[in-house]
């Protein structure tokens, strides 16, 4: 270790370059939306975000992808637990198909879902006859979105849940503890960082899922447009500013609830520390 503390050297030649990268994929496309949304009037810009089809669209968006995150949170957790704790037959099988929705296309998602989720499909036919309708409706967007978000969650808690002491529970079962005490107090403390970890990222996933949204959202006005269709609908007409200003308010409204999930985070940790 050279005077600089430093363990491989060239730090900040390889600074650099991460910071060039971070500016190119990142920052650049991110600030050609204040550009584009730079030549609107404050008064424009406003009209714009503020149209009633634009915030049932954002409502719409945020509603569903929060609810899909909740959902994962919990079934997440229960499929990481299941995949840890237990030996079964398949269990490789299908510790693989938990990245399936990382490399299915999802348009291809999309239609598949949709298929099955129709008022005649497989699964549909049955949430139909309870009164329930999934597809073209709030219902499956957030199956949807559970389906896209669900391997963050599992690959967010299952290597915590894999390395964590056994010792301690065989210490709180010595002291009369039961079994869901001994996760209550023992087990789900340490998986409350993953667990948040996985669920922030499955939450952004959501609010700017497209390609296996558009098709079983229906897409019917002031119903089931989500906001990232609505983004693409600007596009199409070639009206950009719209788009950029639509998308400034997704993306600050995103950065906003980052920002509050990893601030609990580092509160956690800094806990946990002291």
């Amino acid at each position: 270790m050279g005077r600089t503390g430093q363990v491989i050297p060239g730090g900040h030649l390889t600074m650099g370059i991460v910071f060039f990268y971070l500016s190119l994929l990142v920052l650049l496309p991110l600030s050609a939306f204040v550009l584009y949304a730079s030549d609107m009037s404050g008064q424009d810009f406003i009209r714009q975000v503020t149209d009633y089809r634009m915030v049932h669209g954002y409502l719409l968006s945020f509603g569903c992808a929060l609810a899909a995150a909740i959902i994962n949170a919990v079934f997440g957790l229960l499929l990481a637990w299941v995949l840890v704790r237990y030996d079964f037959p398949g269990k490789r099988l299908m510790d693989g198909l938990i990245d399936l929705p990382f490399a299915l296309p999802t348009a291809v998602a999309g239609i598949a879902l949709t298929t099955l989720y129709v008022e005649t499909g497989w699964l549909g036919r049955f949430f139909y006859q309870l009164g329930i309708p999934t597809a073209f409706s709030a219902v499956g967007i957030t199956i949807a979105l559970v389906f896209v978000g669900i391997p963050f969650v599992a690959r967010s808690v299952q290597p915590v849940l894999k390395d964590l002491d056994g010792s301690l529970e065989e210490a709180a079962a010595l002291l009369g503890a039961g079994k869901f005490l001994t996760f209550r107090k023992v087990i789900l403390p340490e998986l409350i960082t993953p667990l948040v970890s996985g669920f922030a990222l499955a939450f952004s996933r959501g609010i700017g899922e497209y390609g296996s949204v558009v098709f079983i959202a229906g897409n019917v006005p002031f119903e089931t447009e989500i906001a990232p269709l609505l983004i693409m609908t600007k596009l199409e007409q070639f009206d950009y500013q719209a788009a950029a200003a639509v998308a400034i308010v997704m993306l600050a409204m995103s950065l906003l609830v980052l920002l509050v999930l990893n601030g609990y985070q580092r509160y956690r940790l800094q806990r946990q520390g002291a």
